[in-house]
């Protein structure tokens, strides 16, 4: 009776971690041929018990970018980049830790947001 009952556990446990492993697939992953870049925090993101050291920026779309002002984006302007970037990056962030960001951190996201908005033949003229 108790090996039964401690294999029904296991197997939970087992089912809860395979939970949380595709869980965090699906967090991490991003649509086919989006560009992104990995962002190394300098101030690691406490999240419960997890602590999250890096974050990937993706390419936003025109409609992540809905409710802002390019310009503003461009300029660094700290409210817009409140708005986008919880629309943009993986983990999620939420719009209240994006604003207890690192200022180092916040403008390093910001600069890999900035990168996807520059046109291509602009960034080859410099190789």
């Amino acid at each position: 009776m108790t090996t039964k009952i401690e294999n029904q556990s296991t197997e939970t446990q087992s089912t809860e971690t395979q939970a949380v492993e595709k869980n965090e697939e699906q967090t991490t992953a991003t649509a086919p041929g989006v560009p992104t870049e990995v962002v190394p925090l300098e101030t690691p993101l406490q999240r419960g018990k997890t602590t999250v050291k890096e974050i990937t920026v993706r390419k936003p779309m025109s409609g992540g970018m809905r409710g802002v002002s390019l310009v503003d984006i461009m300029n660094f302007e700290v409210t817009a980049l409140h708005k986008v970037l919880p629309r943009i990056t993986t983990p999620p962030l939420t719009e209240a830790e994006v604003k207890t960001l690192d200022i180092v951190d916040l403008i390093q996201l910001g600069t890999a947001l900035n990168g996807f908005l520059i046109p291509k033949k602009f960034k080859e003229t410099e190789a």
